[in-house]
């Protein structure tokens, strides 16, 4: 007897894609839908009748997948949150708050019918958690981008065009020698994709020009932001240009140029992705680019309630000048 297994192999397409076009319960594109028919009718699949009765029920929740693990800022874990849980309120869901990072956490709430779909964040590159959500009869979105997304819809933002944003603007100014401060090692060694992704769009723009580059990671804390400057003034003397990818480190950067006498953007030039509200707090706004938290979770929402059929949507970077940059004469 065929399975549900065998028809997603038979249609190149993830399990969860033929639950989907089974249940109704989201837009797939016609040729999708096709071939998954066509796969059905050739291999006589019939849904067993208790599943398809368990997926027509509702519980009205969106299980929010959100790991507390090391090295993430939990500050802007809550601006996804706001926005998952405004959207879900608006469409009359709750949100049910799931912290363990292994997949049989994910299994279990899938399994007993606990939430009618799945939000999942801290993505990473080779995530071990893609097997059993492609495999989960509810809707999935993941917050983030991993190398194959098995078919699974990704929201987020572009953080490879960050990267390669924020060089560029650099390297336009007469830049070539370049600095990251970025995310603590917990995250770099876990190949959090986000993480991954802007290191790949910095490199990509600084091999094109012919520009250096380094990559520091930064412990979230004061003490941690000053240790990175200092190794990166001590790796690479004549850098000109810093790029901050950690919001609690930020500020301490900041600082730590102040006591070493170093101005903004006068000796170096400085740029920033975080939110906007954290580079609003800054007693000098930079220049940088904004983590559009708060709208990546409601249009995680409407992605998983149904409302947007595609299956990955990277939202474009902004660049805003608040004159923390400078032209290299």
């Amino acid at each position: 007897m065929a399975t549900i297994e065998d028809v997603a192999k038979a249609a190149n397409v993830s399990m969860s894609t033929v639950s989907y076009v089974l249940s109704g319960k989201r837009t797939i594109s016609a040729d999708t839908r096709l071939r998954v028919e066509q796969a059905i009718r050739k291999l006589g699949y019939r849904p067993h009748a208790g599943a398809r009765a368990l997926a027509m029920s509702k519980t009205h929740i969106i299980g929010l997948v959100a790991p507390l693990r090391a090295g993430v800022d939990v500050n802007v874990i809550l601006q996804f949150v706001a926005g998952i849980a405004t959207r879900a309120r608006e469409r009359d869901h709750d949100v049910l708050l799931l912290t363990q990072d292994d997949a049989d956490s994910i299994a279990r709430a899938a399994q007993t019918s606990m939430v009618d779909a799945l939000v999942v964040m801290d993505v990473e590159s080779d995530d071990p958690r893609l097997e059993t959500l492609e495999s989960v009869r509810q809707p999935v979105v993941l917050i983030g981008l991993p190398h194959d997304p098995r078919g699974l819809s990704c929201i987020d933002l572009d953080f490879e065009k960050v990267g390669q944003r924020a060089a560029e603007h650099l390297i336009e100014g007469g830049h070539r020698r370049i600095a990251l401060i970025g995310a603590p090692e917990e995250v770099r060694k876990r190949h959090t994709s986000y993480a991954d992704r802007m290191l790949h769009g910095l490199s990509t723009a600084c091999r094109a020009a012919d520009a250096e580059w380094t990559y520091q990671p930064t412990p979230s804390s004061g003490s941690g932001a000053a240790a990175s400057v200092d190794a990166v003034l001590k790796r690479m003397p004549e850098v000109t240009a810093l790029m901050v990818h950690n919001e609690v480190a930020l500020p301490h950067v900041i600082s730590h140029l102040q006591t070493l006498g170093l101005r903004v953007p006068e000796d170096i030039s400085l740029i920033a992705l975080a939110p906007g509200s954290v580079i609003d707090a800054l007693a000098r706004p930079v220049t940088g680019i904004d983590l559009p938290a708060e709208r990546i979770g409601r249009l995680a929402v409407d992605t998983v309630l149904g409302d947007d059929d595609a299956e990955v949507r990277l939202l474009q970077p902004v660049l805003t000048d608040r004159g923390t940059t400078r032209h290299l004469t």
